[in-house]
């Protein structure tokens, strides 16, 4: 800009004082050959009487020239050059019938030149030559000039000045960000970047402090997920130790016990198992390992369920009943479609005392299938519900191992729904008892992700 600054308008002002001087010496020559073109020829005497009516001008130097070329008057007082031949290149142009213009600046002055044919009766007589040496317009561009440097250099110097100021500014807030960058690298998730305003950098700094917002929050699910999982896996493992224990320690014991303690073993590594089998499902969402889509009716894999989970409700003492509509297809997996049912109906009748009911519904709603399944026991405590899909979280620990849970299967259901753009909730009955509302995007046949 600068450079552009300095250059552009002295090419500018140059070129129109080349206009301009164009436009008057070529002027002030055509008022001379004016007053020469009555001539039937020119020569010292006569060019000298028509020259001595032409008013003074500005012209350093009048020449004028005849046919060839030879000259007849200057206006230069010392060193003229009358009787010798003019050979400027103007001149040359003039006497091949041209006007002729030329124009240079430098060395603090303008030197312009323009020439023009004295013609007779159609006849080129001679040339009339004019040399105007102008340091006054060029004091003017020179002036001119130094002012855009010393505006340049004013400009170059505020621009220094804020480029050092915006650049420390710039460098600071970089800095405070790596800063917050390498604390939160070396494990520090609760640091955040202190950057205020509105620039890139400021934006930049909101989202790292909300990435690692959602990182500390997920390092502490994380935390808190290893740790429950150490433990559930700890206490049947610690059991199957005691038992283990009491056999091996114990001489002479009543094979009645050793029986009774095996299936107490067989029971938790069951239960161990069910805690692994969990985990690893788990594991396979949070990483996206999901099944191919495929549009399912959601009808067969309930009858499936309720098949499978009737006669571990008739042994409990639970009534199960479901009521469902045709024609509710979903876009999912077919097993994880059974095992978000089966979760749901194995975890009500669990929590249903003997004498309970378990009741499911299946319907098309509003360009949904929704499923419900709901039972008529104790509820679910209301500073529990928003907790209820947490992972290992039981709102009763004691029941939940005792009915063989692991903690997990309401994480499982919420997390696959989730992965299909489904939804899950919990409520309580009016009438006592819980309900689970599960909601899937209705899928038309052949439809595909």
């Amino acid at each position: 800009m600068l450079l552009l600054l300095n250059t552009y308008p002295l090419m500018v002002s140059e070129d129109l004082v080349f206009r301009s001087k164009e436009t008057t010496l070529q002027s002030s020559v055509s008022v001379i050959v004016y007053s020469l073109s009555g001539l039937d020829q020119l020569t010292e005497e006569n060019v000298a009487a028509a020259m001595a009516v032409v008013e003074e001008s500005s012209l350093s130097r009048v020449l004028v020239t005849n046919s060839t070329g030879r000259i007849l008057y200057d206006t230069r007082e010392t060193g003229g050059a009358i009787g010798e031949y003019g050979l400027y290149t103007e001149i040359v142009q003039a006497l091949l019938g041209n006007d002729a213009f030329t124009c240079t600046y430098g060395r603090g002055a303008f030197r312009s030149r323009a020439s023009s044919p004295v013609l007779y009766r159609n006849q080129i007589i001679g040339a009339v030559y004019a040399y105007e040496y102008d340091t006054e317009q060029a004091a003017l561009l020179a002036g001119l000039q130094g002012n855009l440097l010393r505006l340049s250099g004013v400009i170059a110097v505020v621009v220094l000045a804020l480029s050092m100021v915006l650049s420390r500014a710039l460098t600071q807030k970089i800095g405070r960000l790596l800063t917050a960058i390498r604390q939160v690298r070396a494990g520090a998730y609760s640091h955040r970047a202190d950057i205020r305003g509105k620039d890139e950098i400021a934006q930049i700094a909101q989202e790292f402090n909300s990435l690692t917002d959602r990182l500390q929050t997920t390092e502490s699910a994380r935390r808190r997920f290893v740790s429950d999982a150490s433990h559930e896996l700890k206490t049947p493992l610690a059991a199957i130790r005691l038992l283990t224990d009491s056999i091996l320690q114990t001489e002479n014991i009543d094979p009645a016990i050793t029986r009774e303690f095996v299936s107490d073993i067989g029971q938790e590594a069951e239960r161990l198992a069910r805690i692994t089998e969990d985990l690893l499902r788990l594991t396979r969402l949070d990483s996206g390992a999901v099944g191919k889509p495929e549009v399912v009716d959601v009808l067969p894999v309930l009858e499936q369920v309720m098949r499978m989970m009737n006669l571990v409700a008739q042994e409990k003492g639970v009534e199960m009943t479901y009521d469902a509509a045709e024609g509710c297809t979903v876009l999912a997996a077919k097993d994880e479609i059974h095992q978000v049912i089966y979760n749901l109906v194995d975890n009500a009748v669990k929590y249903s005392a003997a004498g309970g009911a378990v009741q499911v519904s299946l319907r098309w709603r509003s360009e949904q299938v929704v499923l419900e399944v709901a039972d008529n026991g104790a509820g679910i405590p209301e500073e529990d519900l928003p907790r209820i899909f947490q992972r290992f979280y039981r709102v009763d620990k004691a029941r939940s191992r005792a009915a063989g849970g692991t903690g997990l299967g309401l994480s499982i259901v919420q997390d696959t729904m989730e992965k299909r753009g489904g939804t899950v909730e919990a409520a309580n009955r009016p009438g006592g008892g819980a309900v689970f509302t599960v909601r899937w995007p209705y899928a038309k046949e052949g439809e595909r992700l």
